[in-house]
C-alpha cells in the first residue's frame, strides 16, 4: 500500500485534540455502545474494540488545536498523524459518491478527533482503553493513534492496511447513523433487551462489510484536484485488513483474555464473521449487500 505524495491532504477533516484533556470527567462511555461501563484495557480486549458508543451526557467537547500543520510541510507522509487523514480523505470521498448512488441519501461528513489518553465527547468521556469508537451524538469519530500500536503488537495485526480498516469500520458507524440504522436498532433492543448483543453483532459485521465495500473502491479514491490518493493497493494490503478483522473478534478477544469462549456476551461477532463480513463488502464492492439485519445474516 502506498500513498499519493502529490495528494493533497485535507486536515479540514480532522481536529488535534490531543493536549486538550478530557476524560477525566462526565459521564463514562462503555466499550461497544452497551451501559456505561468503566473499561479497562482487559475489558475493552474482551469485547469493546471498534465500536460505537450512544451513551449520553458528559462533559463539553474542548475545541480542537490548529494542528496538523505537518501535513503542509514535505515529506508530510513520513508522519503517522498525516496518513491517518488521507485515509479519512479517502473513506469520505467513496462515501460521498457511494452513499447517493447506492441509498439515495446524501453524505453528511462527519470529523475524525485524534485524541491522547482521555476525551471528552457529546456521549461522554473516554480512555484510550475504549479503542476507537463512533459518538453519533457529535458525529464524530475518535481515535488515539497509540491504538494502531496495539493492535499491531498487542492484538497481532500488524499490516499497514489494518490503519485505514479501524478508520473504514468507523465511518461505517456513520453511515449507519446517517441511514437511521443504528436508531432502529437501538430501538429493537429497547423492546427485545434479550436481543440487545444480537443486534449489536449484526450493526458491527455490517460496519464491517461496509468498510470492505470502501476498500474495493479505495485505489480509485481522489482528492479535491482528482489526483489519486493510493498509488497502490494489492491484495496483500487487503489481506493485512481481513486479517485485523480476524484478529478483534469476539471469540478471540475472550481467548486472548484468558476466558472461555462465552457467545452470549458476544457484541462484535466472531472472527470468522467479521472475516466473512469484509469479504463480502469487498468482494461484492457494492454496500447494498451488507444487510447484516436480514434472517440468518449472522447466524
Amino acid at each position: 500500500m502506498e500513498l499519493n505524495e502529490r495528494a493533497d491532504i485535507d486536515t479540514s477533516q480532522v481536529n488535534d485534540r490531543r493536549g486538550s484533556g478530557g476524560g477525566i470527567g462526565g459521564l463514562p462511555i462503555g466499550g461497544g455502545g452497551l451501559a456505561g461501563l468503566v473499561v479497562t484495557l482487559v475489558v475493552a480486549l474482551v469485547g469493546g474494540y471498534f465500536g460505537i458508543n450512544t451513551m449520553g451526557g458528559g462533559g463539553e467537547n474542548s475545541a480542537p488545536s490548529s494542528a496538523l500543520a505537518e501535513c503542509e510541510q514535505p515529506n508530510a507522509l513520513q508522519h503517522l498523524e498525516c496518513r491517518n487523514t488521507l485515509y479519512v480523505n479517502s473513506i469520505q470521498a467513496y462515501w460521498r459518491d457511494e452513499l447517493p448512488k447506492s441509498f439515495g441519501e446524501q453524505y453528511q461528513p462527519a470529523d475524525t478527533n485524534i485524541f491522547e489518553g482521555g476525551v471528552n465527547t457529546a456521549c461522554g468521556s473516554a480512555d484510550s482503553g475504549v479503542g476507537p469508537f463512533y459518538c453519533p451524538a457529535d458525529d464524530a469519530v475518535y481515535i488515539d493513534l497509540s491504538f494502531y500500536q496495539v493492535l499491531a503488537k498487542q492484538l497481532g495485526a500488524s499490516g499497514e492496511f489494518a490503519q485505514p480498516y479501524v478508520l473504514a469500520h468507523e465511518y461505517g458507524h456513520h453511515v449507519q447513523d446517517v441511514l437511521g440504522t443504528e436508531a432502529e436498532m437501538r430501538r429493537r433492543q429497547q423492546r427485545d433487551p434479550d436481543s440487545a448483543n444480537q443486534e449489536s453483532v449484526k450493526l458491527e459485521l455490517q460496519a464491517d462489510c461496509y468498510a470492505g465495500a470502501w476498500a474495493n473502491a479505495a485505489a480509485n479514491t481522489t482528492d479535491a484536484d482528482g489526483d489519486k490518493i493510493f498509488t497502490s493497493l494489492t491484495e496483500q494490503d487487503i489481506q493485512e485488513g481481513i486479517q485485523a478483522a480476524g484478529q478483534i473478534g469476539d471469540d478471540t478477544l475472550q481467548q486472548r483474555g484468558g476466558g472461555k469462549v462465552n457467545p452470549e456476551q458476544f457484541t462484535h461477532g466472531t472472527s470468522a464473521q467479521r472475516q466473512q463480513w469484509f469479504r463480502v463488502g469487498y468482494e461484492s464492492g457494492d454496500p447494498k449487500q451488507c444487510d447484516t439485519f436480514k434472517a440468518g445474516a449472522v447466524s
